[in-house]
């Protein structure tokens, strides 16, 4: 795994700047605090409830832990949230952003191509065995063996994985592709992977769900969530007058979740060519208007085409009658179009006098010009805001997960890039920086306590949630960010917690002196003496060397002197200490 290369010290999910943002859902407008907000980003931020209910009577289960339960209840606007629950999502699974194009194996496009059941499958077939009964390939546990003595072996999980690709055999892929995700879950092109593994052995329901687990743990995955919508298109039915709404929904999931990327460009402009294909001119405007206000790469071609989706088309298709009608008025009131009294005329929400052709020519460029205009502000502001950023996002090389160490200038570019958004942009933005910074940077600590520290200010659910992340999944040797962590639960009163988290990682990472003092240290200072007591002399007992076992006896001489304000039980232990230095 690759060590930090620059310092960063301040960090943390943040959630949307007010206390209480909005967001769009069925019934209107739900205020959401700040933790919400933190929970949605880092987590499902693109799903909602509904879709982390348990499902197992259908589809196999992730082998690993803990579920997490921390989702958001985002739901798409003006309409019924209609996709289909999740299995439960191990919490080892849940974080979250870009595609590792670098990354060993990822040819996915070519997978379904090149790959058909093989004579594995056919056998089975002939002898009616079912998934439970089927072997093994032979090679199988010789590649198990190797991940399975170390999970941080890269490598060796490509090869797994490339094995029971070429063995096409589902439950030895589903095996190798759950442990695999649950340790690398930011791998966007595994996901794909293991989704076209079981479509091609006609699983759809098992396909769709591996995509929802991907979208969970990364949901700022361009890549991933124009996959699953592919896939969506492609298999489901057509004729069926709900289709078209169950893709709006995961269309509206998918920009809420990743529509405020630098890099989301393509999303958008899908979800604007799906809408126009179905002659939803109005809904195009509505998309075009949140996309105006947003920083991206792009933003300049997102206007010159909303300049073109205005000229081509009436202004009456455009926008809402309401709006349409406040329109010609605003366009009267400036050509002087009122009665004596100021009021509007009561042909101004009617048709326009088709006896007078040039009026109407008229009328309609002057709407047009009045449209493009209103939107002009908005995309100025917005090109300096691009402008501000360009540098930084040019400075971003690797934007995906890989376990190869990342060159110091890209760390700094990232550091820098993070200390700017927190001091100029909104809270959303920061928490969606931070986010695609974790996926570049999830193996260096220094990044996630610099996202924890800054959530402090914000959620202490958003500090908990991100220390999880970190130490369960992607940092679970590294003792600094799990002391921090014991350390806030410790702060919050939840003790056994801290206990919790300083044995769990004292049990992955033995004999580390620091990690068994801050353990003394915790009984010692909520009064259990007879534990740090003991926990002293288990080490001064299990010690490897000499040295180690008199550093272990100094300490707890100290505590039975300096705590129990015992003289003669602290002589006895040093007495001990130096017979066995004498030995």
């Amino acid at each position: 795994r690759a060590d930090a290369a620059t310092a960063l010290t301040d960090g943390s999910m943040a959630a949307r700047g007010l206390s209480q943002a909005t967001l769009s859902q069925n019934d209107g407008l739900t205020f959401m605090d700040e933790s919400d907000l933190c929970k949605r980003i880092s987590t499902s931020n693109s799903l909602p409830e509904e879709m982390l209910i348990p499902n197992t009577s259908e589809t196999h289960e992730i082998s690993t832990s803990n579920p997490e339960a921390v989702v958001s209840e985002n739901k798409v606007s003006g309409q019924e949230t209609i996709l289909e629950p999740f299995t439960n999502v191990p919490h080892s699974l849940t974080m979250q952003v870009e595609s590792p194009e670098g990354s060993a194996s990822m040819d996915t496009e070519s997978q379904a191509a090149n790959s058909s059941p093989d004579r594995i499958v056919e056998d089975i077939e002939n002898a009616g065995l079912n998934d439970s009964e089927i072997p093994f390939p032979a090679e199988y546990e010789k590649f198990w063996k190797v991940v399975e003595d170390n999970p941080q072996d890269f490598t060796g999980w490509t090869y797994l994985l490339q094995y029971v690709e070429q063995e096409n055999h589902i439950l030895a892929a589903r095996r190798a592709f759950d442990h695999f995700l649950s340790h690398y879950p930011y791998c966007y092109g595994y996901w794909k992977k293991y989704a076209d593994l079981e479509r091609r052995h006609n699983n759809l329901t098992e396909a769709d769900e591996v995509y929802r687990q991907g979208l969970q743990a990364i949901p700022l995955s361009v890549d991933l969530w124009l996959h699953y919508i592919n896939f969506l298109k492609e298999t489901l039915d057509s004729n069926n007058p709900e289709t078209d709404a169950k893709i709006k929904s995961v269309f509206e999931h998918a920009v809420l979740a990743a529509g405020t990327d630098f890099r989301s460009d393509r999303l958008w402009e899908t979800y604007i060519n799906w809408e126009s294909d179905r002659g939803n001119l109005e809904e195009v405007t509505a998309i075009y208007d949140r996309i105006l206000g947003i920083p991206t790469q792009l933003y300049s071609h997102h206007f010159q085409r909303f300049r073109d989706h205005v000229q081509n088309h009436l202004p009456k298709d455009l926008i809402s009658p309401e709006d349409f009608i406040n329109l010609r008025q605003e366009l009267a009131s400036t050509n002087e179009h009122f009665d004596n009294d100021g009021t509007p005329r009561n042909d101004l929400a009617a048709k326009i006098d088709i006896n007078d052709p040039a009026r109407i020519v008229s009328e309609i460029e002057n709407m047009r010009h009045r449209i493009i205009e209103v939107r002009q502000e908005i995309y100025n502001h917005n090109e300096n805001e691009v402008s501000r950023r360009w540098a930084f996002e040019e400075g971003i090389k690797r934007p995906y997960f890989h376990v190869k160490p990342l060159e110091k200038a890209q760390l700094k570019n990232w550091k820098d890039y993070l200390d700017f958004e927190i001091e100029n942009g909104t809270l959303e933005r920061v928490v969606v920086l931070f986010e695609r910074c974790l996926v570049a940077c999830a193996l260096y600590e220094d990044f996630w306590i610099k996202y924890a520290k800054y959530m402090e200010n914000h959620s202490n659910e958003g500090v908990r949630h991100v220390f999880s992340r970190a130490c369960t999944v992607h940092l679970s040797k590294k003792p600094m960010v799990h002391l921090l962590w014991a350390a806030f639960e410790e702060q919050q009163g939840n003790i056994n917690e801290a206990r919790r988290i300083l044995k769990t990682l004292e049990e992955s990472v033995p004999g580390l002196a620091m990690v068994r003092l801050r353990r003394v240290s915790l009984e010692r200072r909520h009064g259990n003496i007879d534990e740090a007591e003991f926990l002293l002399q288990d080490a001064i007992k299990n010690s490897k060397t000499p040295n180690e076992s008199s550093f272990y006896a100094v300490k707890l001489a100290r505590l039975l002197f300096k705590v129990e304000k015992s003289l003669p039980k602290a002589r006895k232990v040093l007495v001990e200490a130096i017979d066995i230095d004498k030995v």
